[in-house]
């Protein structure tokens, strides 16, 4: 490794610790509890979406659907099934996965667009079940969803306690994708990203890689679903809309795809867009996000965390 880049690795490991502290202090330095937590939650998405985008090449246009399925897994069981909060969460993220592995057995063959079509129709047939479906409550969401005692000892009732538990949860996911991205496999999914015929010429089974990785970041997905739901103590046909698939692809171009902070730091610009300002411009603020988008796609192609990057590399070689 060059001395620049490992200079640039130093400095990134400085700021991720950096920005550990401040998360692990927020609660203490007046940032609302639940709005961190909210979009904590939304930073596991967008970081599981960018593990099949960033690194494997593959846009899905439905993974709102796999968030949704397990946030009213997760809701059913721990209201009505009587399950405690971990095992509704485990449960969840199992049924997002298996969700995951049903779609991905269908669309891992198609590439590019007919992929991503594939991912949206089928996301959107999950969707009118959960409309159709009366455990969902409709239209009117799953409503009046405790948190529960974590392992029947610890009580998630208050905020600061369930902060913690979220940020527990963000920091094994990001520490989880990390390790797989500088894996063996993870190697395999970038070479599959660069080259495809290449890597079949290689001998690599590329549609059981790309399944296996299609099927992680829908559980990582689920994972984030099933948090959320305990957080807010709801989940509604919004967090299986279309719409949010549209927001998730625009929290990791937005941040830096392909980049591990990346997509955090696109979480929590969007949802701190959509939480501080919607009550000051109303519907306005979809076309503030819209501007802020078009301006990234041109002047910042590789999203904000990319062009820091790039522009420290330049000037560790100069």
């Amino acid at each position: 490794m060059s001395a620049a880049n490992t200079d640039i690795s130093r400095r990134s490991r400085i700021a991720l610790l950096g920005g550990l502290a401040l998360l692990l202090v927020a609660p203490f330095i007046g940032l609302y509890p639940v709005f961190m937590m909210t979009a904590l939650c939304y930073a596991i998405f967008a970081c599981a979406f960018n593990l099949l985008l960033g690194y494997t090449g593959l846009l899905s246009f439905g993974h709102a659907a796999y968030l949704g399925a397990a946030a009213y897994a997760t809701g059913w069981l721990v209201r009505s099934g009587g399950l405690s909060p971990e095992l509704g969460v485990l449960a969840g993220t199992g049924i997002a996965a298996l969700c995951g592995l049903g779609v991905g057995l269908i669309a891992i063959r198609r590439q590019g667009i007919y992929f991503a079509l594939v991912t949206l129709a089928m996301a959107q047939m999950i969707y009118f079940v959960f409309l159709q479906v009366p455990f969902t409550g409709g239209e009117d969401g799953l409503q009046g969803v405790p948190r529960g005692k974590l392992f029947g000892l610890v009580s998630l009732a208050d905020d600061k306690v369930m902060y913690y538990v979220v940020l527990t949860v963000f920091v094994a996911v990001f520490l989880f994708i990390i390790r797989i991205v500088h894996s063996p496999y993870g190697q395999v999914l970038k070479a599959i990203r660069e080259n495809e015929p290449r890597a079949v010429s290689l001998g690599y089974d590329v549609d059981r890689y790309k399944l296996l990785a299609f099927v992680i970041s829908t559980a990582i997905a689920g994972l984030a679903g099933s948090m959320k739901t305990l957080v807010v103590g709801f989940a509604t046909l919004s967090d299986a809309h279309w719409s949010l698939s549209g927001e998730v692809v625009l929290m990791t171009l937005l941040g830096g795809m392909g980049t591990f902070a990346g997509p955090v730091i696109g979480a929590f610009t969007i949802i701190g867009l959509q939480n501080f300002l919607a009550d000051q411009v109303g519907s306005w603020i979809n076309v503030i996000i819209g501007v802020i988008f078009v301006v990234c796609v041109v002047a910042f192609r590789k999203g904000f965390v990319g062009e820091l990057l790039a522009w420290q590399e330049r000037r560790s070689k100069r």
